[in-house]
């Protein structure tokens, strides 16, 4: 297990940079998806005005995927935090207050 833990520390940095590099390129990408997406559509119905909403639908489902990414990215940071508290208890647990000094 500690090797786990410290290859995680080891590639935390990198894997951090990916994950919020991730972040920059999931909205565009959402957006361009749902225009080429409303593209074909309007291609299909002979219309020219569905690809709007491909362009809503691509932004609003990129900023709930971005939502569900930061959520989960600081969820795994509080049980990575709760879990280090858990370690430092382990390790050195809380003595009780001595009592009250009985003198003779």
């Amino acid at each position: 297990m500690s090797d786990d833990k410290q290859r995680q520390k080891e590639e935390s940095p990198w894997v951090l940079v990916a994950r919020y590099s991730e972040i920059g390129f999931l909205i565009p990408a959402a957006v361009l998806v749902g225009y080429l997406l409303g593209l074909l559509a309007d291609h299909l119905l002979h219309t020219h005005w569905i690809y709007l909403f491909g362009i809503i639908f691509g932004a609003i489902s990129g900023f709930v995927s971005m939502i569900r990414r930061a959520l989960s990215a600081s969820a795994e940071t509080d049980a990575e935090v709760e879990g280090e508290e858990r370690a430092k208890q382990e390790n050195h647990p809380h003595e009780p207050p001595p009592g009250p000094e009985v003198l003779p």
